[in-house]
């Protein structure tokens, strides 16, 4: 089965999902619940439109000489500037003094 064929068929599934969540709004009535439901099936067939189109753009290209997700970074053992931290709060970090608030 071809990847247009696959998302075709998943969209023949997502319009028998929305289809059903209809049948259920009709019966249940337009409550939290069933709005909750109905708004994560119009996510789905938002997100399958952007699936659809990543597909057809076709592969992501490689990443640039140098930028691949295995390149190994060098992190210095060097300590940081101090200077960094002057505007920033020690919650979490504990007190100054040892001795908590």
């Amino acid at each position: 089965m071809s990847l247009q064929d696959e998302l075709t068929a998943v969209e023949r599934s997502l319009d028998d999902l929305v289809r059903s969540v209809g049948k259920l709004e009709a019966r249940l009535g337009a409550g939290l619940d069933i709005r909750r439901v109905r708004t994560d099936a119009d996510h789905l067939r938002e997100d399958l439109a952007l699936l659809r189109q990543s597909a057809a753009a076709g592969p992501p290209g490689r990443p640039a000489a140098g930028k691949g997700p295995d390149e190994m970074v060098q992190i210095s053992d060097a300590p940081y500037d101090s200077k960094l931290w002057t505007d920033a709060e020690d919650e979490g970090l504990g007190s100054r003094n040892g001795h908590a608030p």
